[in-house]
């Protein structure tokens, strides 16, 4: 057990300050500060708003994940942190604060996919990842389904949306129903007292012709706003808990169906999925029951560990230093579109080929042990 990699992991991509701290793959601690209360009178995440949040909440949210964890920062292995994609802002002001603490401690320091991260964090609840994994991550601003064989090297990206992201269809809608934000959780409850065939909606990109790994939520949501409209336009109520059933339905009898074709089409027993609307039940619900008429075994962390977190950071920060991935770069930057297939951004190779791998670069920093 001690001789695992102790690493803490600062993910700042959005509006979530999350620290966790792993060793191997057990989570030690999970330390979040949330800044959705900032963005909700605007009805979305604001930027700005998120940097600012990240600032105050960094420093108190990384002493209180320490504490948890009854460790002193002396005691990591290293520090890894996401680097992309995300929103510019907020992501720079975890890579700082994650180039400050590992500098000062003289550690390496990992700069990570988020989307990787979110396929990582599963090992914490299930045990080490299968090779390979399907992995469907669905989110506020993420619809994809990757397929990895090596989460520290290889991740192939099979489909994605081509415009709104799952999370951020029912962002939407709730909107449009006058239910407040975020819409994920407050739809998922209207929806368990609704009727999911009470309103036949569209479900997108499921044609014959259309391409069989890719999600489209536009279409959806236009359609489900639409008809709420027209009811108010006619003066009649509109049944907000038939509605929340029934587009939700819509949104992950795709995703569901989607994910158990690739992994029929790629010989693939293992489903992972992902990100904040992993969270949602009948998401959950609806793919255990398909999997186990494929024979396929479903694996779904708990739901805050599908929010954005520290944890998964820290979980794949960790696998980074158990297979002996390069660490990053001093001059690492956030890379608010960081591709998927980089699961991690390790140091530059130089002319001669020489690049900082392993713990290189830590020799560059004074042994005097910089944090007090």
């Amino acid at each position: 057990m001690a001789d695992e990699p102790l690493v803490l992991g600062i993910e700042t991509s959005c509006d979530e300050t999350g620290v966790g701290i792993v060793r191997g793959t057990t989570l030690l601690a999970d330390a979040v500060a949330s800044s959705v209360d900032e963005h909700a009178r605007f009805g979305g995440v604001v930027p700005e708003v998120a940097s600012r949040a990240h600032l105050e909440a960094m420093v108190p949210t990384i002493e209180r994940a320490l504490k948890d964890a009854g460790i002193t920062a002396r005691d990591l292995d290293g520090v890894a942190v996401t680097a992309g994609p995300g929103l510019a802002g907020a992501l720079l002001v975890g890579v700082t604060a994650a180039k400050a603490y590992a500098y000062a401690l003289g550690k390496p320091l990992y700069g990570v996919n988020h989307l990787a991260s979110h396929i990582c964090v599963d090992q914490l609840e299930h045990g080490a990842l299968p090779e390979p994994t399907m992995a469907l991550l669905v989110s506020g601003g993420h619809s994809s389904l990757l397929l990895s064989t090596d989460i520290t090297s290889d991740v192939r990206p099979l489909g994605a949306t081509i415009d709104d992201a799952a999370g951020e269809a029912f962002d939407k809608i709730a909107r449009v129903l006058n239910l407040g934000f975020p819409g994920g959780p407050v739809i998922d409850r209207y929806a368990r007292e609704g009727d999911p065939k009470a309103i036949a909606f569209p479900r997108g990109l499921t044609g014959p012709r259309d391409a069989p790994y890719d999600f489209s939520f536009s279409g959806l949501k236009t359609s489900v706003a639409r008809w709420i409209e027209a009811k108010r336009a006619a003066g009649e109520e509109v049944p907000v808990r038939d509605v929340s059933a029934s587009f939700q339905e819509a949104v992950v009898d795709v995703l569901t169906r989607k994910a158990v074709r690739a992994c029929k089409d790629e010989g693939v027993d293992h489903l992972m999925i992902g990100g904040g609307v992993a969270a949602n039940s009948r998401l959950r619900a609806l793919a255990q029951e398909r999997c186990e008429a494929a024979g396929i075994r479903l694996r779904v962390p708990r739901p805050k560990l599908c929010t954005d977190n520290g944890a998964m950071v820290a979980a794949l920060g960790a696998e980074m230093v158990a297979r002996g991935r390069p660490a990053s770069d001093w001059d690492l930057s956030a890379d608010s579109s960081l591709p998927v297939t980089e699961p991690h951004v390790p140091g530059h190779v130089h002319e001669h080929g020489h690049g900082h791998g392993g713990h290189d670069h830590v020799h560059e920093v004074s042994k005097e042990n910089l944090y007090s």
